[in-house]
């Protein structure tokens, strides 16, 4: 193998350094590490499978005809995908 095939930045990309907190003012409360531990325990899938039920639940509301309680289910996908966004992030870089 020649030098051309190595990747002379391969070994420095799987070192994973964390950002320090410089300013106390800036680190995690205890009630916020709290909720973090506490989601990162939720499957990341679950929020997935909710949003798509969500979206399954507010067609079939509104193709029976209940057009309120369709609008009121089809809000909560993006909420779900959003909170699925935060458990990965929080699985990923973890809690700092």
């Amino acid at each position: 193998m020649s030098t051309l095939d190595v990747n002379p930045a391969a070994d420095a990309s799987l070192t994973e350094t964390v950002a320090p907190v410089i300013r106390a003012e800036h680190a995690e409360g205890d009630l916020a590490r709290l909720i973090e531990q506490q989601t990162a325990r939720i499957p990341s899938h679950w929020f997935l499978f909710g949003a798509g039920a969500a979206m399954a639940l507010a067609l079939t509301l509104e193709l029976s005809g209940r057009r309120r309680a369709s609008d009121f289910v089809s809000r909560w996908p993006t909420p779900l995908l959003i909170g699925g966004i935060y458990n990965k992030l929080v699985k990923t870089l973890g809690s700092r």
